[in-house]
């Protein structure tokens, strides 16, 4: 039976030393964007489609799961990532120099603790294989479900598996249980998976980020502008025209429209206003939540040591406020 803590030292490593090595002096266009799948994040590639996002200016770097984004990202291959906060705050304590451009979307039910058909609630997770990401996503759900729960870490099992190796291990019995989100979220459920726990018992703990390294908001503020400028006016077209825009979304996600439609309603996408609101100015609204996920996830080992958080916040995202 594995601690919590041997898998947190293999997430933490994923932050390797190339984090503290800084940007080069002259970054390449274009802005170089990475993201893995993930519903909050397909309103980048809807501007993309739409020809909102120009390729010599922006371009989306795909991967299969956030580990490997941090990995991308700590070894300079991209200029700026799509993360959760709590990864954010791993990146902050392995000495990235980085700023929060971006509040994605905030998980209201999107992110979940999924179990066989036979398991009916959390406290049946007892004894069991529970499937978990290598980053500080899953673990951080984990963790407060456990407590939640009363439950404790020694209790269970934990199997690290890249979520997209999380519904084939599920198909395949090799796990009970899987910490998981959409698109497979909804794949599982489909299956027969019963829902144990979700982001709607941790309201606002698990929002999704932009992040940017300082330099490169520096070097390269006309294309971080067309970024932002480019995620609204996607966010506009999903709001007006939400039977193309989600058709747009098929392939990629892989979800039926019905089920991208679905999806969303776990999730919220914070407009123009409550962004500015949210990351901007002396004291923005996220650095409270931040400061309460750091806390979390030190009593948790989930971080190691406690940082100054609203460095996250200091510098002001060109094009957020136009």
């Amino acid at each position: 039976m594995k601690h919590l803590a041997l898998y947190i030292v293999f997430a933490i490593s994923l932050i390797t030393t190339a984090t503290l090595q800084g940007c080069s002096e002259n970054k390449p266009n274009p802005l170089r964007v990475g993201t893995n799948i993930w519903p909050g994040y397909e309103p980048l590639f809807l501007a993309r489609s739409l020809d909102y996002l120009k390729s010599d200016e922006v371009k989306l770097v795909e991967f299969v799961s956030a580990s490997e984004v941090m990995r991308a990202f700590t070894n300079q291959s991209l200029d700026a990532a799509a993360l959760t906060l709590d990864e954010a705050l791993l990146l902050l304590e392995r000495g990235a120099d980085i700023t929060v451009l971006l509040v994605h979307d905030i998980s209201n039910g999107a992110d979940a603790i999924l179990g066989k058909p036979q398991i009916k609630a959390m406290p049946s997770l007892t004894g069991k294989r529970i499937g978990v990401e290598g980053s500080a996503l899953g673990a951080y759900i984990l963790a407060r479900a456990l407590e939640l729960h009363n439950l404790s870490l020694k209790e269970v099992e934990i199997i690290q598996l890249e979520v997209n190796e999380h519904e084939k291990a599920y198909k395949e019995d090799r796990i009970d249980a899987v910490v998981t989100f959409e698109p497979v979220k909804t794949n599982l459920l489909n299956a027969g998976a019963n829902e144990l726990f979700s982001s709607k018992e941790i309201p606002g703990e698990i929002v999704d980020v932009l992040v940017v390294c300082n330099c490169v908001l520096k070097q390269q503020k006309g294309n971080i502008q067309t970024l932002i400028n480019g995620w609204f006016k996607a966010l506009n077209y999903l709001h007006n025209s939400p039977g193309d825009a989600v058709q747009r979304m098929t392939a990629r996600l892989k979800m039926t429209p019905d089920e991208i439609f679905n999806s969303f309603n776990g999730l919220h996408f914070p407009n123009r206003k409550e962004n500015i609101r949210l990351i901007t100015g002396s004291n923005p609204a996220l650095l409270s939540s931040a400061q309460r996920l750091q806390e979390v996830m030190l009593a948790s080992k989930l971080l190691l040591n406690r940082d100054q958080v609203d460095r996250l916040f200091k510098a002001s995202p060109p094009g957020l406020t136009r």
